[in-house]
């Protein structure tokens, strides 16, 4: 028997739900990519992409995904046989040194369990002992979606600070952006880098990149620069060079009006309130099921477990996968399989972008239903320890 039939429900850690008025907005047809309403886009987009990562650098769209955003991020900064260093703390940061080794960057591996933040500590210990500076950047991901970590940015950079070290702070904030407090320049990161397709609601398809006055500075003398991910070129005084030639039109479209949602129908800093809200709801939730003894949570600190996704271990062969399986087959909603080393043994529950109470009480209400239906066992309820949580932080 399945309960499915009706409207899905995607509660996955990205891409996430688009907006119908997103859709909405690329309904239409093409317009001249030289001059007019488009140009309006694209510099409104710029700025507003200055708001979101907290700077006062520069803001550059690609039509990429976040893979393509990592490669212009290394390609406009580094050079063949530069060394940087590598945070790891899920599966994300990883995959962006993959990228530079592509590009033949030397890359450095600080280990770290999938089950914890980096340590700052380490940082500064690895740096410190850097005494010829080799360490030409250092590459973390705020949150990372295969763990469900979340990263203490400023604590790193007060690592890097105290251990003197010159290397370009790099961050990935594709599971973060619209959703966490992010304050670039405040924080000394010299290069942010996105994907439109979670936190910011558009479709995917658009990468995004900040940079600032250090970044800059070393684009002028890296050698790993191709045209189409140049900076230089891309802030060329013709529209097209913005793009590197033809703009991907629609999804600037559906960004543009995903943009004034965000900054200007709900609000950044009531964006964040909500994220953390439905967040720590989901926490409350998982807190129940774990009384099981047969689920726990992935990241072991509850300080630094993310605002976008929740990520919980299953030890038993299989059970992963019936889970998720069941509560989309079963009753329509879907989550998702853990990955890197929670493959086959964890499953995710995202909670970010265009998602509010009733989504997110909808879907902890599925998976609950489906713990039960897989025979799992626990006291309570999690769905009512969230729906309690919630009413008391909103109560009027």
């Amino acid at each position: 028997m399945t309960l499915r039939f009706g409207r899905e429900l995607l509660m996955i850690p990205g891409p996430t739900t688009v907006p119908d008025v997103v859709l909405q907005a690329m309904h239409r047809p093409a317009v001249d990519i030289y001059e007019g309403e488009l140009v309006a886009y694209t510099d409104s987009c710029l700025a507003d992409l200055k708001t979101l990562f907290g700077t006062a650098g520069n803001t550059y769209i690609y039509a990429a995904n976040g893979h393509g955003a990592w490669e212009a991020a290394l390609s406009n900064t580094m050079s063949r046989g530069d060394r940087l260093l590598v945070l790891e703390s899920g599966r994300f940061a990883l995959g962006w040194g993959e990228t530079a080794s592509s590009l033949g960057i030397a890359v450095e591996v600080l280990e770290r369990s999938f089950r914890k933040a980096v340590d700052p500590g380490a940082v500064e210990a690895r740096l410190r002992a850097d005494t010829d500076h080799a360490i030409k950047a250092i590459l973390v991901v705020q949150i990372d979606t295969a763990s469900g970590v979340r990263n203490d940015l400023a604590a790193i950079r007060a690592a890097i600070d105290a251990a003197g070290h010159p290397a370009l702070f790099m961050v990935d904030t594709v599971a973060s952006l619209g959703i966490e407090p992010f304050e670039m320049d405040a924080l000394g990161i010299d290069v942010a880098m996105c994907g439109a397709q979670k936190g910011l609601m558009t479709p995917p398809g658009l990468g995004v990149v900040a940079a600032g006055p250090r970044a800059i500075e070393a684009h002028k003398s890296a050698d790993l620069v191709t045209r189409y991910w140049d900076w230089t070129f891309r802030d060329g005084a013709e529209h097209y060079m913005k793009y590197c030639g033809t703009p991907p039109e629609h999804l600037l479209f559906g960004f543009r009006r995903a943009l004034d949602l965000l900054l200007r129908e709900e609000g950044l800093a009531n964006a964040h309130r909500r994220h953390a809200l439905l967040a720590e709801a989901t926490r409350r939730a998982v807190a129940v099921w774990t009384t099981s003894n047969r689920l726990d949570f992935n990241i072991e600190n509850p300080a630094e477990r993310g605002n976008s996704v929740t990520v919980v271990r299953t030890e038993e062969p299989g059970l992963s996968a019936r889970i998720v399986t069941t509560c989309h087959d079963t009753y329509g909603v879907r989550i998702s399989n853990g990955i890197g080393d929670l493959q086959g043994h964890g499953f995710r529950i995202g909670h970010m972008g265009h998602v509010n109470a009733g989504n997110l009480l909808g879907a902890l209400a599925s998976v609950e239903t489906t713990l039960h239906a897989v025979g799992i066992a626990f006291e309570g309820s999690g769905v009512a320890e969230a729906a309690r949580y919630l009413g008391s932080e909103t109560r009027v």
